[in-house]
C-alpha cells in the first residue's frame, strides 16, 4: 500500500487495491482534494485512523438524462410543501449529513477534519449545497429538512458526497432538483455526469447506475 508524502500527487488508478484503495495518508488541502477528484479518487475513513483513498472498481454515476421519478414522488412536487435552495446552508447541510442516524451503513465518515476541509471548499466555491426546507408553522419559519452537498468539478462532473433527510423524501427532493437543474438548458455548467460513488439502492431508484472504473475515469 502506497502511503503519500507532502508531494501533492496519487498513484495510478491501475494500483488500487482489490476494495478500491489507492494510498493513505496524505493530508485534506484545498489543492490535494482538488487533484484526487479530476482523478476518480475519494477519500473515506474514520476518526483515528489515517486518510484513505479510494477509486473503486465499480462507480455509481448518474447521467442527468436517465433520472427516474415515481408518481409519488412526482406529486409531492407537485404539492410544492417545500423550497429548494442552493448554497444557503452549506455547514448546516454538512452537519446533518455527519451526524444523521442511518440505518444502512457503518454510521459516520464525515470527520472534524472532514468536515472543515469541506467548508473551507465551500468557501472557495468548490463544494456546494442543496437544501430542502419546510415551514414550521409553530416556530413560523423555514426549518432545514433535508440536503446534499458535493464537488463541482466545472468539467461537466458534479460528485456527491452525502445527503440527509429528516423527513420523508427530503433527500430525494434534493437529489432531483440537483439533477434537473443540471439537465437544464438554461445551466451555465452543462453537466453531463453525476458521480454517487458507490452502490446504494436509494440513488439505483433515482435511475443511478454501476459502470466500470475504466469507463469512469475516460468520462471524468
Amino acid at each position: 500500500m502506497i502511503w503519500l508524502t507532502d508531494k501533492i500527487e496519487f498513484p495510478k488508478p491501475e494500483t488500487a487495491s482489490e476494495e478500491g484503495v489507492i494510498a493513505l495518508g496524505g493530508d485534506l488541502s484545498e489543492e490535494r482534494l482538488v487533484l484526487a477528484y479530476k482523478n476518480g479518487i475519494f477519500p473515506w475513513y474514520s476518526d483515528d485512523d489515517p486518510i484513505v483513498w479510494y477509486c473503486p472498481p465499480k462507480r455509481m454515476v448518474l447521467y442527468p438524462g436517465e433520472l427516474k421519478i415515481s408518481k409519488s414522488m412526482q406529486k409531492i412536487i407537485k404539492k410544492g410543501n417545500f423550497t429548494i435552495t442552493e448554497n444557503t446552508a452549506f455547514n448546516e447541510v454538512i452537519f446533518n449529513c455527519k451526524h444523521i442516524l442511518r440505518n444502512d451503513d457503518f454510521g459516520t465518515w464525515i470527520t472534524d477534519e472532514m468536515e472543515q476541509a469541506y467548508i473551507n471548499l465551500h468557501k472557495k466555491g468548490i463544494a456546494k449545497s442543496v437544501e430542502v426546507w419546510f415551514y414550521d408553522t409553530a416556530a413560523k419559519k423555514q426549518v432545514l429538512v433535508g440536503g446534499l452537498y458535493g464537488i463541482d468539478l466545472e468539467n461537466g462532473v458534479f460528485c456527491g458526497e452525502s445527503m440527509f433527510s429528516l423527513v420523508s423524501n427530503a433527500s430525494k427532493l434534493a437529489f432531483i432538483h440537483l439533477v434537473q437543474s443540471f439537465d437544464s438548458a438554461q445551466d451555465k455548467h452543462n453537466y453531463k455526469l453525476i458521480d454517487c460513488q458507490v452502490y446504494n439502492d436509494h440513488l439505483a431508484s433515482l435511475g443511478a447506475v454501476e459502470i466500470s472504473r475504466k469507463a469512469f475515469l475516460k468520462q471524468l
